[in-house]
Formats: structure tokens, sequence, C-alpha cells
């Protein structure tokens, strides 16, 4: 009786049925492969969703619809850069190009309605959780009427990948060039490049994509090489080999196309051969290890054999660190490239630029038409969309000293917030693409379960991020990753790794399949932490007659008699 009296003032009935279900408004940003994801999966974990997917572009597609440069390719085979659920038995080569991985998933968001959540050509200024209302109210611009609103939500998913904020390099001079600039990430698809002059800035992914491209048209080529790195076909190379594609690539025949087209199991199998492959790189990954050892010399001697026309440049470009230090890319045809009579491999630093070309550090002046600085991206974490959460705490600010996560998804002091391809979530090795789908599937279960329990807020706990960031830097001690070379996987400095998952592929997706729910910390819409029970009333209770039988549908017939051929027990 005490113990009644103690807790009579406290209702633990909520004014809801027990399966009522809560409307959510949930804000995205990026209408990439994540955008696209998170439209597929959310409406299949979450009922009465109000989605709104904004994109700064004119068309979904992200770093596929951006990046327009000669050459631009995935550096992962295309059987593998595809939906597990959606194949596509029509690419044409072994690494697909821009413009076909582009069209695919056109198709795809065309096949799963994708569009009708998107809202194309605006861009996302500010993020701020207002707790008293506990939304997020994101503020957006038109971009092209410049106009500025604000759109409020109960969730915000940033979904706006790693590689997109691009900038013009710090190179004194850069502004007085009087011929074509250009960047990889900002290309002039009318601009002309035959016969011309042009100078390339940068070895990195687009760098070694954009030389072999321009290479057999242009005049002469310049190419400006800084640092080194590791130019070897990825760890699905074995149907490279088979098919000899010795300048790293090949098409695939219209009659095996046309055969896995009528074959769906025959592909699989294909596919999943492709993919083992993939997956099976990540002993690669750990120092000192024999698939590490044997992985270097196997790639040393392929660039010097590749390199053999001209071996100073195998001098120049063979790294001392090992291989996946830094990311590593095939780079179809570009050592042959290199090895052209019209190119020039310029291992040193540039010292200025002037109206006509370049001066490098030993003062030698070599003039170019065009300059095409394919430098890469910020991939610091920071200074991109500013993202307010509790107590006006600034995501920049929670990132200044040290950049963490829990699992790249989620950060603590930020409610109702989650990221796809956050900190820590990208890889060394293994298929990306298949976790990008895990994180939207995670994000689904998370907001069906706050729709569903009465929940308000979900916010992970600062025990699970300080977890997750100090496994982190324990783990990548032990890889490659962390040896000294400069990487954007250490955010372009010798630092900590904050780019990749510390782990294999298949160990980042047992990771993410299920939400282990006790790592957040939830506030309740009424305060009643038990108030997910309800009111004792189902909302078929009040519904109509016949779904109270819901519990029979889909029921099997069971034949009478029996046709009984042996003794029943």
């Amino acid at each position: 009786m005490p113990f009644e009296t103690q807790h009579a003032s406290r209702s633990v009935m909520s004014d809801r049925s027990i399966d009522a279900v809560r409307p959510l408004k949930v804000i995205c940003i990026g209408a990439g492969i994540s955008g696209i994801l998170a439209a597929i999966n959310l409406p299949r974990y979450v009922q009465h969703l109000d989605l709104s997917i904004y994109d700064k572009n004119e068309e979904l597609g992200g770093t596929w619809f951006e990046n327009k440069y000669p050459g631009c390719a995935c550096d992962i085979p295309a059987h593998c850069y595809q939906l597990s659920f959606e194949a596509n038995t029509s690419w044409s080569s072994f690494y697909a190009k821009a413009p076909e991985i582009l069209d695919y998933w056109r198709r795809v968001a065309e096949k799963y309605g994708c569009r009708r959540y998107m809202r194309l050509g605006y861009k996302a200024l500010e993020g701020r959780w207002d707790e008293k209302a506990a939304k997020w109210r994101v503020k957006l611009e038109n971009v092209n009427t410049r106009e500025i609103f604000e759109d409020e939500g109960d969730v915000f998913i940033s979904a706006i990948g790693s590689l997109n904020d691009w900038r013009w390099p710090q190179i004194p001079g850069i502004r007085d060039f009087q011929g074509k600039m250009l960047h990889s990430a900002a290309w002039d698809q009318q601009y002309d490049y035959k016969g011309k002059r042009v100078a390339v800035v940068g070895a990195g992914s687009s760098g070694i994509q954009i030389v072999p491209s321009l290479q057999p048209e242009a005049l002469h080529l310049d190419h400006y090489i800084r640092g080194r790195t590791w130019i070897a076909s990825t760890f699905a190379r074995e149907e490279l080999d088979k098919r000899g594609g010795n300048a790293g690539n090949f098409e695939f025949t219209e009659a095996e196309k046309t055969y896995w087209q009528k074959d769906p199991a025959s592909y699989l199998a294909f596919r999943k051969i492709i993919e083992a492959e993939l997956q099976g790189g990540h002993s690669v990954t750990m120092r000192n290890s024999e698939a590490q050892n044997t992985a270097r010399k196997y790639f040393t001697q392929s660039m010097h054999d590749r390199l053999a026309k001209k071996p100073e440049v195998a001098d120049h470009l063979v790294p001392e660190f090992p291989p996946l230090c830094k990311r590593l890319t095939p780079g179809p045809g570009y050592l042959e490239a290199l090895t052209a009579d019209n190119v020039s491999v310029i291992p040193k630093s540039i010292s200025k630029i002037t109206s006509t070309g370049i001066i490098d550090a030993d003062s030698t002046h070599r003039p170019v038409d065009a300059i095409i600085c394919a430098t890469g991206f910020d991939t610091s974490f920071q200074n991109r969309i500013p993202i307010y959460g509790t107590n006006g705490i600034s995501l920049n600010e929670r990132w200044r000293d040290r950049t963490s996560s829990y699992l790249s998804m989620t950060v603590d002091c930020f409610p109702n917030f989650f990221m796809s391809l956050g900190p820590n979530s990208s890889l060394g090795t293994g298929n990306l693409l298949i976790l990008i789908e895990r994180v939207s599937k995670y994000i689904g279960q998370c907001l069906a379960k706050v729709q569903t329990q009465n929940i308000l807020t979900m916010t992970i706990k600062l025990c699970a991020v300080e977890g997750f960031s100090n496994f982190c830097d324990q783990y990548f001690k032990s890889t490659v990753f962390s040896e000294e070379c400069s990487s954007w996987y250490k955010s372009g400095q010798q630092g900590r790794v904050t780019a990749l998952w510390p782990g294999s592929s298949l160990h980042a997706m047992q990771a993410m399949e299920n939400v282990r729910w006790e790592d957040y910390d939830y506030e309740y819409i009424d305060g009643n932490e038990f108030g997910w029970f309800g009111d004792g009333w189902s909302v078929r209770d009040r519904g109509d007659e016949m779904a109270r039988t819901y519990y029979l549908d889909g029921q099997n017939m069971l034949d009478w008699p029996l046709d009984k051929t042996e003794p029943v027990e």
C-alpha cells in the first residue's frame, strides 16, 4: 500500500493506443547515392513519413552528376558498384565511366519513385536544433532565385558525403593566368583541349583518370606530381588478369551481357566471384602481413613493367610507404600515358603560376594553354553546413579537437541527427556501397522505434562515441593506414585516421545490422518512459471490425482427411 500511495500521482498511462504511429517529418540533405537509398529504404521502415530530400544540384546523383571531367570513372568494378538488390547486367566495361553510372542511378530512382521526395536546386545553409520544440530547423536557399526559407522537421539527415567540397589550390599567381583554368570537380565541357598544351596538377584519383583521357589529343601535357602514389588494380583484379586487361580495363561483349540477362543465375555467380575478390583484401591492410608484403612486391613490379619506356618516372612515382596507406587507384591507361612522347612528368612543386604558364621549384617556366587542377577536396569534416545541436553547440566546434562519431552515423549532443558517410565511414578495401545501404536501414530502424514507442528524441551517449573513437585510434595503429603518408584518410595530415571504418567491410555490415538501443539516451513525448504501453487499447480496437482479426490473414489450409502413410505419433 505505501508503494501505491507513493506513485499514485504519477500516471504511467499515455493518451495513445499501443500501436499508434507518430507521423515523422524527415529532412535529408543530399540526393546522391545516400539520398537515393534514403528515399528507397526509409519508407519501408517508417509509416506516415514526410520526407524532403534537398540538393544544391539541379539533378540527382551527387558526385556522379557533379564530376564531368574526361575519363571520370569508378575505381571499383562496375558489377560491385551497384545495389545488392538491383543488378545491372549491361555494364559496358569492368570499370564503368561516370555517365553510365549516373544513368544507373537515374534508372534506380525512377523505378522506386525517389524523385517524389526530392527538391533539387536547394542549398542547405544551416541546421539548428530547437530544444523547446524538439525540432530541427533547416535554412535553405533556392540556388536560382536566391530565396532563403526554413524547413522544420523531427529528424535531420546529412547525406552530403565527403568528396564534394572542392577548392582551388593555394598557388601564388593562380588568378594571373590568362589561359583556361579548370578544376576536375567543375569541368567546363565546352572547352576543347585538342591540339593544346595542357598542364595537369595533381596525381590523385581524378588526375590519374584525366591524364590518359587528354594525352592522345593534347599537343603536349605537363603532369605535375608532388608526391608518390601506388597505381595498381584493386583486389578484384583476377578477372582483369584473365581477360588480358593490360591497360587496366576491358569491355564486356554483347554476347555475355545477353547471356547474363537471360540467365540470372549465371550472372549472380559471376557477380559473387568479383564481390568475393573485392571483399577478400582486408588482410592487405595489416602492417607487415604476408598479404601486404606480397601486394607490395606485385604492385612494385607491375608499375616498373608498365613504365619501362621511362624508368625515371617509376623512380619518382613508386612510393616508399606501403600500399593502401593512401587510396589505391587502378588508373587504367595512366602509366602508359606517362610514357608517351608528348607527356612530361614533373616531380617538383609549383613555385608560381604566371599569365602564360607555370614556374616550378627549379625556376623552370613552362608555357601552357590550359591548367587543370586535379587537387581534390576538403575532407576535414569542417567548414561544411553549419549544424548546431543542444545548447547551440556547433558540430564544427564539437570536432575541432577530435573528429568523432558513433559508427560514423551519430554524434552526442545532436538529437535525432544522423549522417551517411560521416567520420570513419569509408573503406580502404571492400564494398562501400553495401554499407551505404546498411546506413539507410539503420536509420530506418531508429525512426521506426521513435515513432512507435512514444519517443520524442534519441541521442547517442557520449560514452558510446568515445568508445568507438578510442577503438578507431587503437585499431589503426596495427594497419598501414597510420603509416607516414599524406592521405585524405587523415584529412590530408599525418595524424588521426578520420575517414576509414576501423575494420573490414564485413565487420562494418555486422556492426550496423541491428541497432544497440542501449547506446542511446531517450526523451519521451509526455515524459512517460512507459508510455509505449499506451492506454490499454489497440488502434484496431477502435477501427474497422474485420481489422480486429488481422492475425488470421495469410492462413494456410490443413486438408482433411489426412492421407496418412505412417502412424501419427
